[in-house]
């Protein structure tokens, strides 16, 4: 499913139109990326939970010279799925 039917979706099942569907979705997806550029957790019970972890820096390969190189470490977002998301994706 992409952004477009996911729009639509929302759109048919609380029955309003499809640019309101698509403001809230991108409402949705704003609040939760400023959340977690400011470092917060986004947490929806049942759902699951944004997140900001840090990869520590490591060793890589240059996969054409096949030389050494430092992967600096980064913040990165993630997700981790609630109980009842796991338990309805079995």
């Amino acid at each position: 499913m992409n952004k477009k039917e996911l729009v639509a979706a929302l759109a048919e099942r609380v029955q309003i139109s499809k640019k309101e569907a698509g403001l809230i979705l991108d409402s949705i997806v704003d609040i939760i990326e400023e959340k977690l550029s400011r470092g917060e957790e986004v947490r929806l019970v049942g759902f699951g939970t944004f997140k900001v972890v840090e990869r520590k820096p490591r060793m890589g390969v240059n996969p054409r010279t096949r030389k050494p190189i430092k992967i600096p470490g980064a913040k990165v977002p993630k997700f981790v799925p609630g109980k009842e998301l796991k338990n309805k994706v079995k």
